[in-house]
């Protein structure tokens, strides 16, 4: 039941204890498979732009603002005016077994006032997707968002991004609703796909992110036992018209 003011109109929860998280630090998040660093041109440049060239197609770059790019000097000039930021705050996502850079993704939106965090510039090489270090890069991401205080952990794409709406849902984010006409990118219309995961969502969710990551649930030949999706898949919040599994 709604709780009401003293003109009998229906109010939010009082939240007393409530204080603005902090920034997020710009330092190194570690995990078992992959570990994530500021980005830095001198360090990451080149070996992201050799990754990324592995998409000869360049389908990794569709649904982004940006790219892609034909020289290490056009991705290092972008990386440079792009992502040294504290707003976007860009990471190289590292994979531990080869100690090379495979991908990026970044704390955005950061807004400290009322709890609210998105990750965003999500690009992964191909050789990275649907690895387990792909999957614990954005375990660490939201982890580092629901220590440091934040309440709301946002993902959005553009809703005709279906890998992206169907990692979204893999990764426990419960869809929110489309924001029709939300902005133009490339020349084109993006209607943008909402989701998040709030705080109270975060510990069932840390739970099945750690039992899907657990060395147990892999067998000699590293393949999953259980899925993630059947894990995150009773603990989304359900809304109509959601893309399917």
């Amino acid at each position: 039941m709604a709780r009401l003011n003293q003109l009998g109109q229906p109010i939010g929860e009082d939240l007393p204890e409530w204080s603005p998280p902090p920034w997020p630090p710009r330092d190194v998040i570690s995990g078992n498979y992959c570990r994530l660093e500021p980005l830095d041109v001198e360090r990451h440049a080149e070996a992201l732009f050799a990754a990324y060239a592995e998409d000869v197609e360049g389908r990794g770059w569709t649904y982004l603002p940006y790219g892609p790019f034909a020289t290490l000097a056009a991705f290092r000039d972008w990386m440079c005016q792009s992502c040294l930021g504290d707003d976007p705050l860009f990471f190289a996502v590292i994979d531990q077994a080869s100690d090379q850079p495979a991908g990026v993704a970044s704390l955005m939106r950061i807004t400290p006032a009322s709890g609210s965090i998105e990750v965003g510039h999500i690009h992964f090489a191909p050789k990275f997707q649907r690895c387990p270090a792909a999957t614990e890069a954005m375990f660490l991401l939201m982890r580092r968002a629901f220590e440091l205080g934040y309440r709301r952990y946002e993902w959005k794409c553009d809703s005709l991004n279906l890998p992206s709406r169907a990692a979204a849902r893999r990764l426990g984010f419960s869809f929110e609703g489309i924001f029709r006409q939300a902005t133009i990118y490339k020349g084109r219309n993006r209607d943008t796909a909402w989701y998040a995961v709030i705080d109270a969502d975060w510990p069932k969710l840390r739970d099945a992110f750690q039992a899907w990551l657990a060395p147990e649930n892999f067998d000699g030949d590293g393949r999953q036992r259980v899925r993630l999706s059947e894990l995150m898949a009773p603990l989304r919040r359900l809304a109509e018209k959601d893309c399917p599994d």
